[in-house]
C-alpha cells in the first residue's frame, strides 16, 4: 500500500486477516496488513504456521488492559487464505480485510437466479425488438459483465443514427428486493488485478443481465441522431437486442489503424459509431478526465496484470487511452448527457455525476506550483477570481501542461496529480450542479448499471416517465448520492493498493536472484512530501517507491512552500517534481505494496 493512501475501515470488525506464527507452545495470528494485537489461536489442522487466515471473533474480555488481554475470547480460523508470497491470495486478503464479502448471501444469490431465468420486467414498457439491428460491444480483452452494445448507421443527409444499449438491470431487479438491497449497500463494483467484487450476483451480471454475444437481452436503448454541431434528437425506450460481435479495444485500433479488416455485417456500424463520435469530439464534447470547451486535459493509463495459473503475477502493461476508448467514450458520454436532461427536464428524483467549480484559491496555488517548476502558466485576470474563472483557468493550465509534458517527456504523472488535487472531487449529488469537469450543465451515470448503483436509480428514473413505473422516492435518492459516493471512494482506495502489491511481486519476481541494493535503474519523481520523493521507475514507469531523505547524506532537505521541491539547505541542490532520478531497489514487502529506495549515487 502507498504511503499516501488511507485505507478505510473493514466494514466487519468481527473478522480480520492474519497470519499464523508460533511462539513458544502456541500458534498465534499476527495481524497482517497493519498494527494490532496478537491473538492465541486454536489449533486446526487445516492450517499451518505461515498461512494467511481470516479469525472470526475474539478480542479483550472484560475490563480491557491486560487484565481484558489475559481474559480475552480466542478468535477461531474462519477461512484459510492461501501464502502471503502468493500475490492472488494476498490481494484476496486485501479485499477481506477492507470489509468486502466476496460473496453473496444465499438467499440473495437464490432470488438472482431466479430473476435471471424469468426476468419480472421483462414485458413492461412497450419493448421495442432490435434483433435485427446490428450490434456490438467494445470492451477490455479481461471484461466479464457487458453493460453496453453499440448499434450505428450513417443518415442519407450527412448525419448518424447512433443507438446506446443499456442492460435493462431494472427488469430483473425489483426495487427492494433482495438483490436491490444488497446492490445499494455495495454500490459498486470493485476491480483488482485477478478479481473482482461484483455489485450484483454472476447470474445476472455476468449472465442474464450482461450483453454478450448471440443471446437475446433485455436492454434500455438510446436512440441519437447525431450531426456535425452534436446530438440533434434523443429518443429513449425499452428494447430487446442480440450483440452480433464481442470486440476488444485493442482490436478496434488494429482496424482503425487499417492493420486489421473489419468483418461484416459490424464493420460498417463500426465505421459509422466512430463518424459519429469524431462528430462530438469536434463539437469539443469531453469525456470526463479530458477535455474541451474549458474542461481538464488529463491524459491516463491504467494498469492491467497477468497472472499464472497458480495465482502469481507474471506480466505487467499500461492500457492507455486510444482512438478505440474515446469512441465509446464520447457516445456514453452523450447518452449520460441526454438522459441527465431528460430526468431534469421532467423533475423526476435521480441522481446526477456532480463536479462542481474548483476553489479559486485551490487554481491560484497550482499556478503558484507550476510556476516554481517552470511549466508555463495562463495569464490571471486581475481582481478576485470567481469560480467560472477558476474553471477557465485550470483548463488552459492542463492544456499548456500537456503541451510541456509531450516537449519535454517528462513530468506527466506528477504534473497530472497536481491538476486533479487542484479539483474538487466528482460525486452523486440529488441536485444537478453541473459537471465542471465535462463543462456539462447535465450529466448522470447511466450507462453501466451492473457495476453502479446510481446508474440503477437513473435507469428507474427513465423508466418512471417512459414505462409507468414507480419513480424513485426523492428522499431515498437524496440519501443514496453520498452513500453511493463514499462507497465509491472506497472501492478506489482498495484498487490503488491492490494494483500497489501486484506491481511489487512483478517487481520481486524480475529481481529474483538479485540482492537487496543492487538493481540500478532509471526513474522520475512522482510525489514529494517532507520525507522523501515518490519515484517512478523501471520500464514504462510501471513501479514505484520511496526515497527517504535519510537516504540523501550530506544534506539537509526541506519541502519548499509550494510541495514541488525538496532543497538541500547547504548544498542548494533540488529534487523537484518531475525529475528524473537514477535509483537502487532496496527492501520490497510485496504484500503490502511497498518498495524502498536507495540513491545510486550513494
Amino acid at each position: 500500500m502507498s504511503a499516501r493512501t488511507a485505507a478505510p475501515a473493514a466494514a466487519d470488525p468481527g473478522t480480520r486477516v492474519a497470519v499464523l506464527a508460533k511462539q513458544g507452545k502456541f500458534l498465534v495470528a499476527e495481524p497482517f496488513f497493519g498494527p494490532g494485537p496478537r491473538f492465541a489461536v486454536s489449533r486446526d489442522r487445516s492450517v499451518s504456521v505461515g498461512d494467511l487466515v481470516l479469525l472470526r471473533g475474539g478480542g479483550p474480555g472484560p475490563g480491557g488492559g491486560a487484565a481484558g488481554r489475559r481474559g480475552s475470547r480466542r478468535p477461531t480460523v474462519a477461512r484459510r487464505l492461501g501464502r502471503p508470497d502468493n500475490a492472488r491470495d494476498v490481494i484476496e486478503a486485501l479485499m477481506l480485510d477492507r470489509g468486502l464479502r466476496r460473496g453473496f448471501d444465499p438467499a440473495v444469490e437464490r432470488e438472482a437466479r431466479l430473476a435471471a431465468q424469468s426476468p419480472p420486467g421483462a414485458e413492461r414498457g412497450g419493448r421495442r425488438d432490435l434483433r435485427d439491428l446490428v450490434t456490438f460491444t467494445i470492451d477490455p480483452a479481461t471484461a466479464r459483465d457487458f453493460d453496453d452494445a453499440i448499434s450505428a448507421e450513417a443518415l442519407p443527409d450527412g448525419g448518424w443514427r447512433v443507438w446506446v444499449h443499456i442492460a435493462d438491470v431494472c427488469a430483473h431487479v425489483e426495487p427492494r428486493s433482495l438483490v436491490d438491497r444488497e446492490a445499494y449497500r455495495r454500490a459498486t463494483s470493485v476491480y483488482v488485478p485477478g478479481a473482482v467484487e461484483p455489485m450484483i450476483p454472476g447470474a445476472l451480471s455476468n449472465d442474464a443481465c450482461s450483453l454478450v454475444p448471440g443471446e437475446a437481452r433485455l436492454a434500455v436503448t438510446a436512440e441519437l441522431t447525431v450531426a456535425e454541431g452534436g446530438v440533434r434528437a434523443c429518443s429513449l425506450y425499452r428494447s430487446v437486442i442480440r450483440s452480433d460481435q464481442r470486440l476488444d479495444y485493442d482490436r478496434v485500433d488494429r482496424i482503425f489503424a487499417g492493420t486489421e479488416a473489419a468483418a461484416e455485417p459490424w464493420g460498417e456500424p463500426l465505421a459509422a459509431a466512430r463518424a459519429a463520435a469524431g462528430a462530438l469530439a469536434a463539437r469539443h464534447l469531453p469525456i470526463e478526465g479530458r477535455t474541451a470547451r474549458g474542461g481538464i486535459v488529463v491524459d491516463s493509463a491504467e494498469p492491467e496484470f497477468g497472472f499464472d495459473r497458480q495465482g502469481n503475477v507474471v506480466a505487467a502493461k499500461l492500457s492507455e487511452q486510444t482512438e478505440s476508448h474515446r469512441v465509446i467514450e464520447h457516445l456514453m458520454i452523450a447518452a449520460n448527457e441526454q438522459v441527465a436532461r431528460f430526468l431534469g427536464q421532467r423533475r423526476i428524483p435521480t441522481l446526477y455525476r456532480v463536479h462542481e467549480r474548483p476553489d479559486p484559491p485551490a487554481i491560484e496555488r497550482l499556478l503558484d506550483q507550476l510556476e516554481s517548476l517552470g511549466v508555463p502558466t495562463p495569464p490571471v485576470p486581475k481582481g478576485h477570481l470567481t469560480p467560472q474563472q477558476a474553471a477557465d483557468l485550470v483548463g488552459q493550465a492542463s492544456e499548456l501542461v500537456a503541451a510541456w509534458v509531450k516537449r519535454t517527456g517528462r513530468g506527466a504523472r506528477a504534473l497530472t496529480s497536481l491538476v486533479l488535487r487542484s479539483l474538487r472531487q466528482a460525486h452523486y449529488e440529488d441536485r444537478n450542479l453541473g459537471h465542471s469537469g465535462l463543462a456539462l450543465t447535465h450529466y448522470c451515470h447511466f450507462t453501466s448499471p451492473i457495476r453502479r448503483y446510481p446508474d440503477i436509480v437513473c435507469h428507474r428514473g427513465v423508466l418512471s416517465a417512459i414505462a409507468g413505473e414507480p419513480a424513485p422516492d426523492a428522499a431515498w435518492a437524496a440519501a443514496a448520492g453520498p452513500w453511493s459516493s463514499a462507497r465509491e471512494r472506497e472501492a478506489m482506495v482498495i484498487e490503488r493498493d491492490a494494483d500497489d502489491i501486484a506491481r511489487c511481486f512483478l517487481l520481486e519476481r524480475e529481481l529474483a536472484g538479485v540482492r537487496e541494493g543492487e538493481a540500478e535503474l532509471d526513474g522520475e519523481v512522482v510525489g514529494l512530501i517532507g520525507a522523501g520523493a515518490f519515484v517512478a521507475f523501471g520500464e514504462d514507469l510501471r513501479y514505484e517507491g520511496m526515497l527517504p531523505v535519510r537516504r540523501l547524506r550530506g544534506d539537509w532537505w526541506e519541502l519548499n512552500e509550494q510541495g514541488t521541491v525538496l532543497v538541500g539547505t547547504r548544498s542548494g541542490g533540488a529534487i523537484r517534481l518531475g525529475d528524473p532520478i537514477r535509483v537502487r531497489v532496496g527492501r520490497i514487502d510485496a504484500p503490502r505494496g511497498r518498495v524502498d529506495l536507495i540513491p545510486a549515487e550513494v
